[in-house]
């Protein structure tokens, strides 16, 4: 995010606060993608990513008066997503259901396989490109959450430590941390298609 988006976010928090509903909708038009991707890949269920999607936005609504204009907008943004998915897994823990529905993908994420292989590819090297795919979604679904987390903010959101450690409420060093035994873990589940 430039400059610019920041500002653009911290003064339509600012009219949002002294009233002006219609700044949510900016707000809201600016962040659903990213926010719906992340909670998508945390979740791995299109239904919840979307329900927790609104669920964040009526939240910053609720939290208005606690938010802080000199505070990043996004990292306050998920770190609400994160409590509410924090929140969800307990939830999905103690009353765990069977979907009839598949599990399908935003937009964005829907069609990674095919969007990594390229019609010059054999057949074969398109299944491994799926398999290596469900793999590596499998592999960070297996994570602690907090390792999830600054993961999918990491490499998917483009985050920096700082941002992240203001999402997970832990210093930026943690976060390093954090991601450098994320890289271990994946390369040790990952290893047959690591070579």
């Amino acid at each position: 995010m430039t400059t610019a988006d920041h500002e653009a976010d911290a003064a339509a928090m600012e009219r949002l606060q002294a009233g002006d509903d219609l700044a949510l909708n900016e707000l809201m038009i600016r962040w659903k993608e990213p926010l719906a991707r992340f909670l998508f890949r945390f979740t791995q269920n299109e239904c919840d990513a979307v329900d927790l999607a609104q669920d964040t936005f009526v939240r910053v609504y609720e939290a208005l008066s606690r938010y802080d204009a000199r505070a990043n907008f996004a990292t306050w943004l998920f770190a609400i997503a994160r409590n509410l998915c924090r929140n969800h897994a307990r939830y999905k823990a103690r009353h765990p259901q069977v979907s009839l529905d598949a599990n399908v993908a935003p937009e964005g994420d829907a069609t990674l396989a095919d969007r990594l292989a390229s019609e010059t590819k054999s057949p074969a090297q398109d299944a491994d490109t799926h398999e290596l795919s469900l793999a590596v979604r499998a592999a960070i679904q297996s994570l602690p959450e907090d390792q999830r987390t600054a993961t999918l903010l990491f490499e998917y959101e483009d985050f920096s430590h700082v941002e992240i450690a203001r999402v997970l409420g832990c210093s930026a060093k943690a976060v390093e941390n954090r991601l450098y035994r994320v890289r271990q873990t994946l390369r040790e589940k990952l290893i047959r298609w690591l070579g």
